[in-house]
């Protein structure tokens, strides 16, 4: 064998044993157990829901099972299993900080505040906070609802906009907390609420399951910005550099255009800021 063949073979044996040493955290777990937990929301419809089937499904999930398949090319992980762990509004940041999924999936903000406890992929929608009320009603923009209710799902990004409006056109309104959008949404067809604020997208996806969605309408105005990325845990670099390529092959190679298309074929081509995000997502090698 030649010297320079014994080097060459030396190098790859190095370079394996230091990839195997500097394996830690969550990708550790993952390699060890070859099981990968996902934390996902029920009623976040068309991002993260159960369908009729029982099946987990949406726009971030179908993201999250091809970073899933990154993962597993990367680590080298034949047959990688996931686990997929249901979570509420609520639990969904404990979920991820104290180790019951290694990410969740879902409609989450990027904030600072959360960042103090969990951290964040590369940016993966934007949305923005809206209202939903019954078209009967005549409110046409959140000044229309002071001395009215506005139910929102307690804790959310929504809740702050909210509140963070009403303050500064110093409305009247009263918001109304609930734990779970199907309980926000079943108060405004009832009548216990006079409107529902969450993100728009999630609110055309309940309004779509009504009794009658044409009773129901979005007031044309926009409340917050909403960026959107998969919840890590954080302090884990190493595994938020395995799920940011994984979802720069897939921005990169224009996969996202069918994933986009297959859930929001109604908007067409996808918004700029939309389009940007996936621009700068595609991080080169």
């Amino acid at each position: 064998m030649s010297r320079i063949t014994t080097l060459f073979l030396a190098t790859l044996f190095t370079a394996g044993a230091v990839h195997a040493q500097a394996l830690d955290g969550r990708l550790k777990k993952i390699a060890d157990s070859k099981t990968i937990s996902i934390a996902y929301r029920t009623d976040a419809t068309p991002f993260s829901f159960t369908d009729e089937k029982k099946q987990v499904t949406g726009f971030s999930i179908d993201l999250c099972k091809r970073v899933v398949n990154s993962i597993e090319r990367q680590l080298k992980i034949e047959g990688l299993k996931t686990k997929w762990v249901p979570v509420t509004a609520q639990t969904r940041f404990d979920a991820v900080a104290k180790g019951q999924a290694d990410m969740e999936c879902g409609s989450s903000t990027v904030t600072l505040s959360r960042l103090k406890q969990v951290d964040f992929s590369s940016y993966i929608f934007v949305e923005t906070t809206g209202l939903l009320v019954k078209d009967a009603s005549g409110h046409r923009s959140i000044s229309d609802l002071s001395g009215k209710k506005i139910g929102v799902v307690a804790g959310t990004t929504n809740e702050r906009a909210v509140n963070e409006q009403l303050k500064r056109r110093q409305l009247s309104a009263t918001v109304v907390p609930f734990k779970a959008r199907d309980e926000a949404f079943a108060a405004l067809e009832e009548g216990k609420v006079d409107a529902f604020a969450s993100d728009k997208l999630l609110l055309l996806g309940a309004a779509s399951k009504s009794k009658d969605p044409g009773s129901l309408g979005l007031v044309a105005e926009e409340l917050s910005f909403e960026p959107y990325g998969i919840v890590l845990p954080r302090g884990d670099s190493a595994f938020r550099l395995a799920v940011n390529t994984g979802l720069a092959q897939i921005y990169g190679s224009g996969e996202i255009s069918e994933i986009f298309g297959r859930w929001f074929q109604q908007l067409g081509q996808p918004p700029v800021i939309i389009e940007a995000i996936y621009v700068l997502g595609s991080i080169p090698e």
